[in-house]
């Protein structure tokens, strides 16, 4: 980290002890120009926690009287007796006891068997002799059955307490029946506290838990269904009152139109009971039925009763009945209080809800906040802790980093030293011994990002949050410095803490106090990354935080575009290397993107999403969740109680551009919709690659990011004069992908490899070329290709395969491995190798020299369709072994250029218009300006790519530099000259500013929509962008990257020049 001074926007950020602590909402530091959005948030929290009372006595659920009862405890006491481990004139006292003292209801007695029920008799009084036989006398029982549809757990515990040492059942529920509840194989549970104490003395009582598998009454409800009387267990509406269905249709109706979680609380009337309802969709808050408990334990409550239902449309409503605990002291407040925080606090819990300080938490050192607070910053510290030290920095002076040898060395250096030096694990060590340390970082934190919504003298019950705010003294941060320097053990513990102090000063705005939030998003200032390491300084910089998923979102630029993508992981030692990772391959995504985009107005951006190696499967919950707390920090709040205004230490307005990418293509309709409805004024250009029916231009569709690789494909054949039909190629990323499918349509070479994910397949004679088409057509990988129509010596390795005979007579005993490395065999002979998907850095250059033999490149020809497939230093050592290789940044950015001409588009019409020119209409016409536009977009990108070829191909013969040199000197004159051309005074030009707009933009916009209205419409930011774009790209490409001023004048003279014999 290069600094932990305080960074931000004026006089805002400061945070040495004058920040402005205690904010009531008036005194928020406010967006300029942020009005509330016209419709209300995605989450809701019925009644934003009013005064509601059910005027129900009772729980809310009556079992039917089960009429065999009195005969089931007449057998089971004959049992119990006839075994004779319990004296005879205790069989009936000990039955009765189980029967009636227990809370148990009548339904479990119902479903179980006299046998079952007289080992758990046989097992109570077990533990009441050994109880006995002990010195302290404490009874403990702990009793557990578990099978495929149901579970019994029986334990001892204190009311309001969690046992670290305890049983800890509800966890083990939890991950066996809960967590996996999908459709019809879901689980309900029931709960109940005996409500008396146990004998002995004891101040603890009986906890059971009951667990069964869910029989659902409708199994296929129709789409859209919301009645409970539809969608219930039968158990549930057997036993259900009247007012709990009410209640829980109430819920229902907000759940399956919310992202996040559902939340009310009811006064049980004549009580001081409280009844606490969480709705959620399954699957999207694992390990909630614990955290919640571990929560109001926290607070000095305990609960009597607990139901979790399961509906057949996949919501989960959980039920929880809170009173103070028996023995909560004076340090805990009334349950007025307690209940506000738990409220408050339960979005904290659905975000991450096992944080990895959750046993400060159940021990009482850490509050949830102060640990999920040190969750989040554990998470920070693993990417951005310098590890390298002043010895690396030394190395690095030295080291000629234009020299491919030593930059790799460099990068392999750096990689070693943050693997080596603090893992995870170790840095969650040293955190988790200093909670004091932790207690006063998050203070400093809350007194700035904290808000009280209301005034003090208000009759709205302030947060514990708020009040230990007014009563803690918050330390300045060169107190916090000295604190740390004398705490500290250590060195490293030292540097560790201190990352604290810099993610405190990073933050600008964060949704951490937001009520109701799905994951946990920060905007940080990067002025604190290290520019020894990341030379190109970031604009803006998102990380979030879920329970499935880490992520960032990056950007060069104010104005920004680029995917978001997916990384899954195949194994945990993957993850690692994939976390370890991320940070950096989102920045040079991002960096990639701003080399790419070039030609278009927008900067370049990359999000990127990591799964949890425990939640591989969950893409699109994560995918909603990540785009929905970005969005609590791009929108204005609306919905008091629900969405509270945020301190915003940035102060300026944030609009970012996204598109699809890596496991995300199918997820960016739910993304435009969702920020529709959320209100965003920019929901049109939020997401491009969207469905044409929301007006958006798929590339795969259209094959927008191939015609840019091929035309610098076709180029080599042009320039070197090749048969494009004979030529061998090789391509990663198969039939079944946008880029692999659309180069296999496209292309007319003779296919010998392909590399996808379910394999290699390989003819030295070609593949047969209508097989081949039918994969790409049909989207299908190649383990669906037809093995019959391969020659004798062709093959097939799919990447289950073991122990696998090539008709060479090689062995390939993992196919996977094998798949792997295939790309890097020197066994198979190739003019063309086209990456068209892949894992960053599958050519590295250690791993060059595998295609390399004897000095000469084994694969003459390479366009790089697949982001950063290839390491820079890799690709400079096959240019010197004379292979002729076209990097990323130039050949991939037809999808970039398709993406900022849907958004122009987007902008410059009004909704109506959008809607009747660029929407597909319901019954599937395509009106006739979008499949005009679609080709005009097109159009320009092969244009655009053949422009960059021609100059990079010309600048080469004149100077024998390396193309992927060559690639990122383009790139960055056109965007230098770009940035300087944006802050001249040639923009107010008028003549000059009509004159490259009506040439840089698409003709059919300016027929339909006319300069003067795009003008009016579109941004103005963004309309200088698009000048200076286009300015400084066709002054590049015409006149070469190291043309003089001299050569701008000449370039300009012309242009103005012909601007005037055109009026």
């Amino acid at each position: 980290m290069a600094s932990h001074t305080a960074n931000g926007t004026g006089d805002n950020a400061k945070l040495n002890g004058d920040a402005p602590q205690n904010k009531l909402l008036e005194k928020v530091v406010r967006t300029p120009g942020r009005q509330p959005s016209p419709q209300p948030t995605h989450l809701s929290v019925p009644g934003s926690f009013q005064r509601q009372v059910l005027h129900e006595t009772g729980p809310g659920y009556v079992a039917p009287k089960f009429e065999g009862k009195d005969q089931q405890m007449e057998e089971v006491m004959d049992a119990v007796e006839e075994k004779g481990f319990i004296p005879g004139d205790l069989v009936e006292t000990e039955v009765k006891w189980f029967y009636n003292e227990l809370g148990i209801d009548d339904m479990y007695f119902s479903t179980e068997n006299a046998e079952a029920i007289t080992s758990y008799v046989h097992s109570l009084y077990a533990a009441k002799v050994a109880a006995y036989a002990r010195d302290d006398k404490k009874l403990e029982i702990r009793l557990d059955k578990e099978s495929a549809d149901h579970a019994v757990y029986i334990d001892t515990s204190l009311p309001g307490v969690t046992a670290v040492e305890g049983s800890r059942f509800e966890p083990r529920l939890e991950e066996k029946y809960l967590d996996g509840s999908r459709g019809l194989n879901s689980f309900r549970v029931e709960s109940f506290r005996s409500p008396s104490r146990l004998p002995q003395g004891n101040d603890a009582s009986l906890r059971c838990y009951f667990v069964y598998q869910s029989v659902f009454k409708n199994k296929n409800p129709a789409l859209g269904e919301t009645n409970i009387d539809v969608l219930g267990d039968e158990r549930f509406l057997q036993k259900a009152t009247k007012n709990t269905k009410e209640v829980y249709q109430q819920v229902m109706e907000r759940v399956v139109s919310r992202t996040g979680p559902v939340l009310d609380m009811f006064e049980m009337a004549g009580t001081r009971e409280k009844r606490l309802i969480v709705g959620f969709k399954q699957g999207s808050a694992l390990g909630l039925f614990a955290a919640l408990s571990d929560l109001y334990h926290y607070y000095g409550l305990t609960s009597s009763r607990k139901y979790v239902e399961q509906f057949s449309n996949g919501i989960t409503i959980m039920s929880i009945y809170l009173k103070p605990a028996p023995n909560s002291t004076s340090k805990h407040p009334p349950i007025e209080a307690s209940i506000h925080q738990v409220m408050k606090e339960i979005s904290l819990l659905y975000c991450v809800p096992q944080n990895r300080f959750q046993t400060h938490f159940i021990s009482g050192r850490l509050s949830l906040q102060e640990s999920i607070y040190a969750h989040c910053v554990w998470v920070f510290v693993q990417h951005f802790l310098n590890r390298l030290g002043n010895e690396y920095n030394t190395l690095m002076s030295v080291l000629d980093t234009s020299n491919s040898v030593h930059a790799e060395v460099l990068s392999k250096m750096k990689k070693r030293l943050r693997t080596e030096t603090f893992t995870a694990d170790y840095i969650l060590e040293i955190i988790n011994q200093y909670p004091d340390l932790i207690r006063s970082l998050y203070l400093a934190f809350a007194s700035t990002h904290y808000v009280q919504t209301r005034g003090e003298q208000d009759d709205f019950l302030p947060t514990l949050s708020y009040l230990r705010m007014k009563i803690d003294r918050v330390l300045t941060d060169d107190e916090l410095k000295d604190m740390i320097s004398k705490t500290a053990v250590n060195e490293h513990h030292e540097m560790v803490m201190t990352a604290f102090r810099i993610f405190n000063s990073a933050v600008l705005k964060t949704n951490f106090y937001t009520p109701t939030k799905v994951a946990l998003s920060f905007r940080l200032n990067p002025s604190f990354l290290p520019p020894e390491e990341y030379p190109q300084p970031l604009f803006g910089m998102f990380l979030i935080i879920g329970s499935e998923f880490r992520g960032f979102h990056l950007r060069f630029r104010d104005i920004s575009r680029g995917g978001i993508r997916i990384v899954k992981s195949r194994s945990r030692e993957a993850y690692a290397i994939n976390t370890r990772s991320l940070f950096d391959e989102n920045y040079n995504l991002a960096n990639t993107q701003q080399r790419k985009n070039k030609d278009i107005p927008e900067g370049g951006s990359k999000g990127v999403i990591l799964l949890d190696i425990r939640h591989q499967d969950k893409v699109t919950v994560a995918f909603e969740k990540y785009i929905d707390s970005i969005m609590d920090l791009l929108l204005p709040p609306t919905s008091p109680g629900i969405k509270d205004p945020i301190v915003d230490l940035h102060g300026k307005e944030e609009i970012l551009f996204m598109g699809p990418d890596e496991n995300t293509a199918d997820l960016v309709n739910w993304a435009t919709e969702h920020a529709r409805e959320r209100g965003a004024p920019w929901w049109k250009s939020f997401f491009t690659g969207k469905s044409p029916k929301l007006g958006g231009i798929p590339h795969d569709r259209y094959g927008m990011t191939t015609l840019s690789v091929r035309e610098y494909i076709l180029g080599i054949y042009r320039k070197l004069e090749l048969d494009e039909s004979q030529v061998r190629k090789l391509q990663t990323g198969g039939p079944d992908g946008d880029l692999g499918s659309n180069e296999i349509l496209l292309g007319r070479e003779k296919y010998c490899g392909i590399v996808d994910g379910s394999g290699v397949l390989y003819d030295p004679n070609g593949l047969d070329h209508s097989e081949v088409l039918r994969l790409a057509k049909e989207r299908k990988m190649i383990g669906d290709f037809d093995i019959s129509k391969l020659s004798k010596d062709g093959y097939r390795v799919l990447v289950e395969d073991m122990n696998l005979t090539l008709p060479s007579g090689e062995v390939v005993n993992n196919g996977t491995t094998f798949r792997n490395t295939y790309h890097l065999r020197s066994q198979e002979q190739y003019d063309m190798f086209v990456p068209c998907g892949g894992r960053p850095e599958s050519i590295d250059f250690s791993s060059a020299s595998r295609l390399i033999a004897n000095g000469k490149a084994t694969i003459p020809y390479i366009v790089e369709g697949a982001n950063l497939f290839i390491t820079q230093e890799a690709k400079l050592r096959l240019e010197k072994a004379g292979c002729i290789v076209f990097k990323d940044a130039s050949a991939n950015k037809g999808g970039v250029t398709s993406s900022s001409l849907e958004v122009l588009a987007s902008l410059s019409f009004s909704d109506e218009e959008f809607l009747s020119h660029m929407c597909v209409q319901a019954d599937g016409t395509v009106p006739q300006f979008y499949q005009d536009y679609v080709k005009q977009v097109q159009g320009i990108i092969q244009n655009n790519a053949r422009l960059e070829f021609e100059a990079i191909w010309r600048e080469h013969q004149e100077t024998g530099v390396a193309r992927s040199i060559l690639s990122d000197r383009l790139s960055i004159a056109i965007t230098k000259m770009d940035e300087e051309l944006q802050s001249t005074e040639l923009w107010d030009n008028i003549d000059l500013r009509r004159s490259v707009l009506s040439d840089a933009l698409p003709n059919l916009l300016l027929k339909d929509v006319g300069l003067d209205k795009i003008l009016e419409r579109v941004p103005e930011l963004y309309c200088r962008a698009i000048f200076g774009s286009y300015l400084s790209s066709r002054f590049i490409y015409t006149m070469g990257i190291s043309a003089s001023p001299v050569s701008f004048f000449a370039f300009m003279n012309k242009r103005m020049a012909q601007m005037h014999r055109g009026t």
